[in-house]
């Protein structure tokens, strides 16, 4: 129970997000694949469901295959649990995935000490989360000391560090998947 991987897929998302990553109106994708806007969009809404020539048209449309649409595809299952692990001490630091699936969200938990060195940059927004512990991250110039149950807020495109500064921190980051354009590239403006 709680499995997404027996539940049917939802294409539609997948479908929108190629369409918009390649700036393409429904339009477009109708005169292309041969299919009516108004199908296209109820694809799109998962109010419809498309046969597999269809699927194999929208993703010619699309540039792309119609099983890469399949993995891009969103579970049915609107629930989905992910049980706690008991920490295993040998493997200090981890990082724990908390959203299963290929999603429009990511959620992972850190525990332990981080390479404090790594310089990160994630196209997307994103949010940290101090669970346990205590983290400083150094983020446009500038240090914070972040505390149990304090939160830093990252626009997309921001340079950053961080590292425990307790043993035993747990930092829980969630952030907008890199798969969608959340945010224009900086770089091409």
């Amino acid at each position: 129970m709680g499995d997404h991987k027996d539940q049917s897929l939802r294409v539609g998302a997948a479908v929108r997000r190629r369409r918009r990553a390649l700036e393409l109106t429904l339009a477009v994708v109708s005169a292309r694949s041969g299919l009516s806007v108004p199908f296209l969009s109820q694809i799109e809404n998962d109010r419809a469901r498309p046969s597999q020539t269809s699927l194999e048209k929208v993703a010619d449309a699309l540039r792309t295959t119609a099983v890469e649409l399949l993995a891009a595809a969103d579970p049915a299952c609107s629930v989905d649990v992910v049980r706690a692990e008991e920490p295993d001490p040998q493997l200090a630091p981890r990082v724990r995935s908390l959203v299963r699936g290929h999603h429009q969200m990511h959620a992972s938990e850190f525990t332990g000490d981080h390479d404090a060195g790594r310089e990160l940059q994630y196209r997307n927004d994103q949010l940290m989360f101090v669970a346990e512990g205590a983290v400083e991250i150094e983020a446009e110039g500038r240090a914070y000391r972040l505390g149990r149950g304090d939160t830093l807020y990252l626009t997309g495109g921001v340079r950053h560090r961080w590292r425990a500064t307790v043993p035993d921190t747990r930092l829980i980051v969630v952030a907008v998947a890199e798969h969608i354009e959340a945010v224009r590239d900086r770089s091409r403006r």
